[in-house]
């Protein structure tokens, strides 16, 4: 099997253009996991004709609704849609396994005191963490999009070929750093040249593009701006359903 990317969900909070926030399925030879799971990802994976099932691992880049909603769903899949049989891991910054849970009571106060029939297991991450989910290796950096929570970015090494992750952020040359040598650079780009605290604007990415060294820039998280004024854009804007082969 050859490593691939398929985006999910490519919007802003608000579902810019009808798409579907965010969320992006990594399959490598050994494994399958998904970066970011917005509240409607579980459709949007089987919009694709993808089991849920499939997935080892889910990487949540920050605890922002329109980037974790969907781990209560998937929860909900693996007890009575299609039980699991083997443990689901959740990584994600510091916090992320008591608020996932806190999602899901909240969503389905019922649930509450039920143990799960599955085994969900949780590795919180900060700036220079690193862990393995299959034949992948998973390193995670600090970007900069909240004042006090740690929202991160992702470095995933799988099959000789990596993928770089912002997750949410205002723009910083640490990017160029993180993203160096990626065959896959997926990076917010919100809006196109209106300022929106601790988000990129194209306007400040066109300015560091020459610096950028990875195989290929996708701006994604993209907002009604961004789908307005593509014509003038000429990086690869993500769009829900886009599959890029990375072998």
């Amino acid at each position: 099997m050859t490593t691939a990317l398929t985006c999910l969900g490519t919007s802003d909070a608000f579902g810019s253009a009808g798409r579907h926030c965010a969320g992006y399925l990594l399959d490598t030879p050994q494994g399958c996991m998904l970066l970011d799971a917005g509240p409607s990802v579980l459709s949007a994976l089987k919009a694709q004709q993808r089991r849920p099932s499939e997935l080892d691992a889910v990487l949540l880049s920050h605890l922002h609704g329109d980037h974790f909603g969907g781990v209560a769903f998937l929860i909900l899949e693996f007890c009575y849609e299609a039980p699991r049989d083997r443990p689901l891991l959740v990584v994600g910054p510091p916090d992320t396994e008591r608020r996932v849970f806190e999602l899901y009571y909240a969503l389905y106060a019922e649930m509450r005191g039920k143990p799960l029939p599955f085994e969900l297991r949780f590795v919180e991450m900060t700036d220079g963490s690193a862990t393995e989910v299959k034949d992948a290796r998973v390193a995670s950096f600090r970007v900069p999009h909240q004042d006090t929570a740690v929202s991160l970015g992702y470095r995933v090494h799988a099959n000789g070929r990596s993928v770089a992750y912002s997750g949410d952020t205002a723009w910083t040359p640490d990017l160029l750093r993180h993203s160096r040598g990626a065959d896959v650079f997926v990076c917010e780009c919100t809006t196109f040249e209106t300022e929106v605290p601790r988000h990129i604007r194209y306007r400040e990415l066109a300015q560091h593009r020459h610096a950028f060294d990875c195989g290929r820039l996708l701006l994604t998280h993209l907002g009604r701006e961004m789908r307005e004024r593509s014509g003038e854009i000429p990086e690869t804007l993500a769009n829900d359903g886009l599959k890029l082969t990375l072998d």
